[in-house]
């Protein structure tokens, strides 16, 4: 589903950049075990789109909502198909589920109450969105085969494409400066969630 885009949604979009970039030692660790990242990035693809559908499970009398995270749900699943093909001509297998602390960490801010908590959730999965699709141009440029590459440049469009979606999806429930305002404090609990993460060959 695309929403349309005013000016003043175009300023909040411009104003919602990352506050702390990923070290240059997450790629080498990537790059050092790049088969157990294959295996929590398919996690986080499968969880991704569990979560979209939770969103529609959550908010049904909510229709462009519904439409928008049911769209979503699909595409990360797609996205979960294609990294399980790569990990199947690597001969990696699906790993068992492991916590993800910087998810946990951020989901841990996401205020109780009707009003707060759906601005959360939404405003929340942008910020996810936003270090997926830094971290996937990282690997888009890193020494990958140039199919892999290509496969994360894809990925970090389309995770750039979700940071924007969740965005504008909050400016059709919520005036643009509360917004604009709460999105200036969930990149602060993101930065600070990346600051508590140890490196390792994990999206997160």
């Amino acid at each position: 589903m695309t929403l349309p885009l005013s000016e003043d949604v175009l300023t909040v979009l411009s104003a919602g950049g990352l506050k702390l970039l990923t070290p240059a030692d997450w790629t080498q660790a990537v790059l050092h075990d790049f088969d157990r990242f294959l295996q929590d990035h398919a996690a986080n693809e499968r969880k991704a789109s569990s979560m979209a559908m939770s969103m529609v499970a959550h908010y049904p009398d909510r229709p462009e909502l519904v439409e928008a995270m049911i769209d979503l749900a699909l595409e990360e699943l797609n996205h979960f198909r294609q990294v399980v093909r790569l990990m199947t001509q690597r001969n990696v297998r699906l790993a068992d589920d492991e916590k993800d602390p910087y998810v946990n960490n951020i989901l841990r801010q996401v205020r109780k109450g009707t009003t707060p908590y759906f601005i959360d959730r939404l405003l929340s999965a942008a910020v996810i969105e936003a270090r997926g699709a830094e971290r996937f141009s990282l690997l888009a440029e890193a020494d990958l085969p140039v199919g892999v590459q290509s496969f994360y440049r894809t990925l970090a469009r389309s995770e750039a494409n979700h940071h924007q979606l969740f965005i504008r999806l909050a400016t059709r429930y919520f005036p643009l400066q509360t917004v604009r305002d709460r999105l200036e404090e969930w990149l602060d609990i993101e930065a600070s969630a990346m600051i508590a993460l140890e490196i390792r060959p994990r999206l997160h």
